[in-house]
C-alpha cells in the first residue's frame, strides 16, 4: 500500500513537469539555476545569495549542472563547457527538467517522511492515511514541480520531527544529534526552518523527567543544530556583508499580491486560503480533531504541537503572505487529519465498519484533493504567457521590436529585437544579454533590491529605451488592482503606454503572478483588439 501511495504521488509530479519549458514561468526558479551555474563556472563554493540561504540547494543543484554537462558531453551534444552554457541560455529545458525532477523526488520522499512520522504516532494505518493526503495534496504537488528551496527544507524538517518523537519517547542523546543535523541542514536550505528545532527541545524537556539522557539532550539538539548550519554553509560568516545584504531584500514591507493583513488577517488567510484550499474543509476538519485527539497523547504532541504553532505564529507576523511558506506544515496537517479520520473510525460500533471508515474517508478526501491537482496543473499548462507567445508568432511580422516582462525564452526565434526591463539598467537587448551568459550576481546588482524585475521597477528615466512596437504585460494588471501602493510603479507602465492599444488578453482564471498577460501594440503592427484564454 505505501508503494503504491508513493507510486500515486510520483505519477501527480511528474505529470506536466515540463510546464511552460522553454519559458520560466515561476519567477524565481531564474535565481538559483543561475546562481548554481554561476558557482560553477566562476570555480566557487560560496553562493554569492543567501536570501533563503539556499545553499544546501545550491550545491545540489550544481551537481545537477555537472552531471548533465558531463553526459551530454560524453554524447557529443556540446563540444565544451562554454558550448554547454550556450545551450543552457538557448533552452533552460536542458537542465531545468532535471532539476525540477530533484524537487519531485524530494516531494515523494516527504510523503515517504510523512509516512514514517505518522506510523510512529498513530499506527500503520494513520501513516498510510497522512501519506495518502500528502500524495495528492494540490499545494504539495505544485512546490514539487519548482526549482526552489521549500520541498528540501520540508523533507529535512519532518526528518527533524520523526527524531524528535523519539527523543520524546526516551531516545536519548543519539535521536537529539539526529534531530539537531537535520533541523540545521533545513536551516542552510531555508532560514525559518531552524524553527523546527522546538520540537526536538519540547521533547527533551518532557523526557527530561525520566531521564538524565533526556535532559543532556535538551542542549544538544540546538547545539548540533547551529553547528551543522556553519558546517553545511560556512560562508554564512565567511561572507555575513551578503547575507546581511541579502536578508535586507527579502523583508520587504509590501509585495505585490502578498502583502500582509497584520497577525490575526494572516492567521486568517493561511488557514483559509493554503490551507483549506489544499485539504478542503472536510480535510480541514479532521485535522483540527486530530489535533483535539492528539493533545491527549503528550509524548507526541509536545513535539508535533508547539512547534507547528511556533512556525505558524513566525509567518503570521510577517509583512507579506506566501503560500508556499505554509508547504513545511502540510505533512503536520496530513498526520493530523489522519488521526482525526482514525477517532471517528472509533466511534463507529460495528467492527466491520469501523475497518472501513479510515480508507474511505482518506480515498474520498484524497480523490477530491488529486482532481484540484489535475486542475490546477492544466491551468497552469493554459499559462497565458505561452498563448502571448503563440499570438505574437501568429500576428506580428518579423522585424519588430517586442517588449516583455517574464523569462519568456519561447520567444527567442521570433526575429526582431527582443527588450527586457531589468532594474537600473533599463530595458536591455535579451539576446545580447544571453550572449554573454549572465550572472546571477550581476542580474541581482542591476535589480537593486527590487523585488519584482519588470517594466514598473526600472528607473523612469530609463523609461525611452524600452519603447517598443508590442509590449506583453504579465504585472501591469496587477498592479491596476493595487493603485494607491504602486503608484509609482503604474506611473511607468502609463507613460510607455500613450502610444499604444491593448490588442490582447489572455486569462486563466488564476490570481497572482502570470494569470494576465495582456499585449500592447503601436500603430499598426497587428490586428484589432481580441480577447480570449490561454490554450
Amino acid at each position: 500500500m505505501l508503494f503504491a501511495i508513493l507510486l500515486l504521488a510520483a505519477v501527480l509530479r511528474l505529470h506536466r513537469l515540463n510546464f511552460g519549458l522553454p519559458a520560466l514561468n515561476d519567477p524565481d526558479e531564474p535565481v538559483f539555476i543561475m546562481t548554481a551555474m554561476d558557482m560553477l563556472r566562476e570555480g566557487r563554493l560560496n553562493p554569492g545569495w543567501f536570501g533563503h540561504p539556499a545553499t544546501l540547494l545550491f550545491y545540489l543543484l550544481a551537481l545537477i549542472v555537472l552531471l548533465v554537462g558531463g553526459v551530454g558531453a560524453m554524447l557529443g551534444a556540446w563540444s565544451s563547457a562554454d558550448a554547454f552554457v550556450s545551450a543552457v541560455f538557448s533552452d533552460p529545458a536542458v537542465i531545468v527538467l532535471p532539476m525540477r525532477g530533484l524537487s519531485a523526488l524530494l516531494g515523494i520522499a516527504s510523503v515517504a517522511v510523512t509516512w514514517a512520522i505518522g506510523r510512529r504516532i498513530g499506527g500503520a494505518r494513520v501513516g498510510l492515511a497522512a501519506a495518502l493526503l500528502l500524495a495528492c495534496n494540490p499545494l504539495h504537488v505544485e512546490l514539487s514541480q519548482v526549482v526552489r528551496t521549500d520541498m528540501l527544507a520540508t523533507v529535512l524538517m519532518g526528518w527533524c520531527t520523526y527524531h524528535a518523537l523519539a527523543v520524546a519517547q526516551g531516545g536519548g542523546t543519539r535521536q537529539a544529534v539526529l534531530a539537531g543535523i537535520a533541523a540545521g541542514l533545513a536551516c542552510a536550505t531555508k532560514w525559518p526552518a531552524l524553527l523546527i528545532v522546538v520540537g526536538p527541545v519540547a521533547a527533551g524537556l518532557f523526557a527530561a523527567r525520566d531521564s538524565r539522557a533526556a535532559a543532556r539532550a535538551l542542549a544538544v539538539a540546538p547545539l548540533v543544530a547551529v553547528a551543522t548550519l556553519l558546517l553545511a554553509s560556512p560562508y554564512i560568516l565567511l561572507d555575513y556583508p551578503t547575507v546581511l545584504r541579502d536578508l535586507g531584500g527579502e523583508a520587504r514591507p509590501m509585495h505585490l499580491g502578498a502583502t500582509g493583513h497584520g497577525f490575526i488577517g494572516n492567521l486568517l488567510w493561511y488557514v483559509h486560503d493554503p490551507l483549506a484550499g489544499s485539504f478542503g474543509i472536510a480535510g480541514l476538519l479532521s485535522a483540527a480533531l486530530g489535533a483535539i485527539a492528539l493533545a491527549r497523547d503528550r509524548a507526541n504532541a509536545v513535539v508535533l504541537l508547539p512547534a507547528s504553532a511556533v512556525i505558524l505564529a513566525a509567518l503570521a507576523t510577517q509583512s507579506l503572505v506566501w503560500a508556499r511558506w505554509i508547504v513545511p506544515l502540510l505533512p503536520v496537517v496530513a498526520i493530523l487529519a489522519a488521526i482525526g479520520l482514525s477517532m471517528i473510525a472509533d466511534a463507529v460500533r460495528p467492527p466491520g465498519a469501523r475497518r472501513l471508515v479510515l480508507p474511505c474517508a482518506a480515498l474520498l478526501i484524497a480523490g477530491w484533493m488529486a482532481g484540484a491537482t489535475l486542475r490546477a496543473q492544466q491551468q497552469r499548462a493554459d499559462d497565458p504567457r505561452q498563448a502571448a507567445t503563440r499570438w505574437v508568432f501568429a500576428h506580428v511580422p518579423p522585424g519588430r521590436t517586442i517588449l516583455f516582462e517574464h523569462a519568456a525564452f519561447d520567444l527567442l526565434p521570433y526575429r526582431g529585437r527582443l527588450l527586457f526591463p531589468l532594474g537600473s539598467a533599463g530595458c536591455v537587448d535579451i539576446r545580447s544579454l544571453l550572449h554573454s551568459a549572465p550572472s546571477h550576481r550581476k542580474v541581482n546588482g542591476l535589480r537593486q533590491g527590487r523585488a519584482i524585475v519588470d517594466l514598473g521597477n526600472i528607473d523612469p528615466a530609463a523609461l525611452p529605451g524600452c519603447s517598443a512596437d508590442v509590449a506583453i504585460l504579465v504585472n501591469y494588471s496587477r498592479y491596476r488592482a493595487e493603485p494607491v501602493r504602486f503608484a509609482a510603479q503604474l506611473s511607468n507602465y502609463h507613460r510607455l503606454l500613450a502610444t499604444h492599444r491593448l490588442v490582447a488578453r489572455f486569462s486563466n482564471g488564476k490570481p497572482g503572478n502570470g494569470g494576465t498577460a495582456e499585449i500592447f501594440v503601436r500603430g499598426t503592427v497587428a490586428p484589432p483588439p481580441m480577447s480570449g484564454r490561454g490554450s
